[in-house]
């Protein structure tokens, strides 16, 4: 009976531990957020009303000056709560009261601190790996179509349709877009750059999907401090490009609501890796996370209402116009701006928890 509920308990742990790890990890990213703006406001003397760790049920909370700290139970995130942040308020350390130029740097503290994140991420990543990827072929498989087509080894690749490319990111993410197998490429083949079009690559059908195979070997650099710093801040500055590239596409119309995944669907992306890695090594969680840091570093400065690009937007009316515009105006659009985010995401996530169903 003993052996039956240990078997039983150890099924369940197999299952829920990738799950458990990649919801805290989810949160140590979304809290490195509002930890940002939390430094800042403390260091420009903003007072902070509310600042936790977690959501949910306090299991911590104590008072250290102007400020109620708190350590909640859910690891998922937290918040920072600054007074006059959202509201009309008179104190002199309020974050309303505050010059705009100060105002603006605490509320992109927390999306820089997640392009930080996602940056060091990386640095960590390409340090444990052998070799580090660079755009240059090394190499092609048997029978590789592009080769036969074009491609030559030792051509670097600069462009792929039309669209720049930076690093080993770009390479798989741009060729990845390309939905028929024919690609352009613009190389560098001895000294001279030229055009390589119409290069074709196998494609098959993998989850009703269209994906290209991948036929060449890249040239790989051994890691050392300089070229793992340096890569990493091309990697980090190639993903935050693949997040505009991928919202263009989403607005465009190349990808459908399908493809999108909100925090339930990122989270069991996580898990998957997170098991992955435990099977190899660091690298796929690292890169994942360091994805997903960028991702709401990036998706946060987006002009939207709500988020804190719609607030650096009024920021910057302010900054043209010499005077701010109107608090109650500027809650009226965020509070739009939120249930609209509200209905998006609920959408998203159900989207999500179908896709596990089905899953």
């Amino acid at each position: 009976m003993l052996l039956t509920v240990m078997s039983s308990l150890s099924a369940v742990w197999s299952k829920a531990w990738p799950f458990l790890v990649a919801i805290l990890f989810f949160g140590v990213i979304i809290m490195v957020h509002e930890l940002g703006h939390f430094v800042f406001a403390k260091l420009f003397k903003v007072k902070v009303n509310d600042f936790a760790l977690g959501m949910g049920p306090a299991l911590l909370k104590f008072v250290k000056g102007d400020t109620t700290y708190a350590l909640r139970l859910f690891p998922i995130g937290g918040y920072c709560n600054m007074e006059g942040e959202d509201e009309e308020s008179a104190d002199t350390k309020s974050f309303s009261q505050k010059p705009v130029w100060q105002r603006f740097i605490i509320v992109a503290a927390g999306a820089t601190v997640n392009l930080l994140l996602g940056f060091l991420l990386v640095v960590v990543m390409l340090s444990r790996q052998d070799l580090i990827g660079t755009p240059n072929i090394k190499s092609f498989y048997e029978n590789a179509s592009s080769a036969a087509t074009g491609l030559k080894e030792g051509d670097r690749i600069l462009e792929i349709d039309g669209k720049r490319v930076f690093s080993q990111y770009d390479v798989s993410f741009l060729m990845m877009r390309g939905k028929d197998g024919v690609i352009d490429f613009r190389v560098e083949r001895g000294g001279k750059k030229m055009d390589v079009n119409d290069v074709r690559f196998e494609t098959r059908e993998i989850e009703g999907k269209t994906v290209i195979v991948y036929d060449f070997i890249i040239v790989g650099v051994e890691p050392s401090f300089f070229n793992v710093v340096k890569a990493s801040a091309v990697e980090t500055l190639s993903i935050a490009r693949i997040v505009w590239i991928s919202l263009f596409d989403l607005v465009t119309g190349r990808y459908g609501l399908s493809e999108i995944s909100g925090p339930i669907g990122v989270v069991s992306f996580i898990a998957e890796a997170a098991e992955e890695s435990v099977k190899t090594d660091l690298t796929p969680v690292l890169s994942l996370m360091a994805l997903i840091s960028v991702n709401i570093g990036i998706f946060n400065l987006l002009p939207v209402p709500a988020l804190d690009g719609g607030r650096l937007f009024f920021m910057l009316i302010e900054i043209i116009l010499r005077k701010p515009v109107p608090q109650k105006y500027e809650r009226w659009i965020h509070a739009a701006g939120l249930i609209a985010l509200f209905i998006f995401m609920a959408v998203i996530s159900l989207k999500d928890i179908l896709s596990l169903i089905r899953g």
